[in-house]
């Protein structure tokens, strides 16, 4: 279903907005499964346990890392900034709006990934995130 689905979208071509769209809901299936193979199974410890890595402030403190790091393509960098310039008409309620947008942009590389069939990619940067403690 998957393939069928990113033949029809041009993930090239589509809005950054709707990139970290589908990267929000992608990225949050591989926390929840992560968290779950790890063990933990008490709702409340999944919920404060997600959090630490589905945040605003900790998705754009993973993306930090993933540049700092030096891991991202020329292409990963250039859907990044699109993310991150994207201008979504709405206020964050919790966060600043300078790490809304480092959040969006983190999201619309995950959603992107995801759109262009490039699940190892993906998971390859995913790896490396849920390696860190945090």
């Amino acid at each position: 279903m998957q393939r069928e689905l990113n033949e029809q979208i041009d993930a090239k071509q589509m809005n950054a907005l709707a990139l970290a769209y589908m990267g929000d809901a992608v990225y949050e299936v591989y926390v929840r499964q992560l968290l779950l193979t790890k063990g933990k199974i008490k709702p409340n410890q999944l919920h404060r346990a997600a959090t630490n890595y589905v945040s605003a402030k900790a998705q754009a403190s993973i993306l930090k890392e993933l540049t700092d790091q030096e891991l991202l393509t020329e292409n990963e960098i250039s859907i990044v900034k699109r993310g991150r310039n994207a201008k979504s008409g709405t206020t964050p309620k919790n966060t600043d709006v300078q790490t809304y947008r480092h959040s969006s942009a983190f999201e619309a590389l995950i959603g992107y990934l995801f759109l262009t069939d490039q699940t190892e990619r993906m998971e390859a940067l995913l790896t490396i995130i849920f390696e860190q403690e945090r």
